[in-house]
């Protein structure tokens, strides 16, 4: 009888831990924002990529936004060119959008944002360097309503 009792507490107690543990598990991953690619723009010469990143910290916040220069096709090449926070692209529609107006000439444009801070305003590259510009008060009317990953999300179930 005693055996009986003891597998039975530490069966409940393992089930205990298990238990939560996968439930500090999902609250942590829950809290932690997430960052997401919803845009990549290749240069028009094919030397360098620009992503955008959406960052979501909660229904409390409004959303990041990352701009990173890659050079070539790895990762490891990413550079930080902008952060902007709380920027939008029309009165409903939140982000921003990349453009490249020559081969050396990277605009981040948008409506406006509660900060926005540009981090590299030039980048070398083998062949030269590219310029990198903020440009508020660019209105883009045809940005649907919301975040940009919650649309192209709702593009892929099209």
């Amino acid at each position: 009888m005693l055996r009986f009792l003891l597998r039975l507490l530490l069966g409940v107690t393992l089930a205990f831990v298990v238990g939560l543990t996968a439930l500090l598990w999902s609250l942590h991953s829950a809290f932690e924002p997430s960052r997401d690619e919803v845009a990549r723009l290749q240069s028009p010469d094919r030397e360098a990529t620009a992503v955008l990143y959406e960052v979501n910290g909660g229904a409390t916040t409004s959303f990041g936004y990352e701009v990173v220069l890659v050079r070539g096709q790895a990762a490891e090449n990413e550079i930080e060119l902008a952060s902007l926070y709380g920027a939008a692209r029309n009165d409903s529609a939140a982000g921003v959008n990349l453009k490249w107006v020559s081969p050396t000439a990277l605009h981040i444009e948008y409506v406006e944002a509660k900060s926005a801070k540009l981090r590299h305003s030039t980048v070398k590259l083998n062949n030269g360097e590219i310029r990198v510009a903020l440009r508020p008060g660019v209105r883009d009317d045809s940005a649907p309503s919301g975040g940009m990953l919650y649309n192209l999300r709702d593009k892929s179930k099209n």
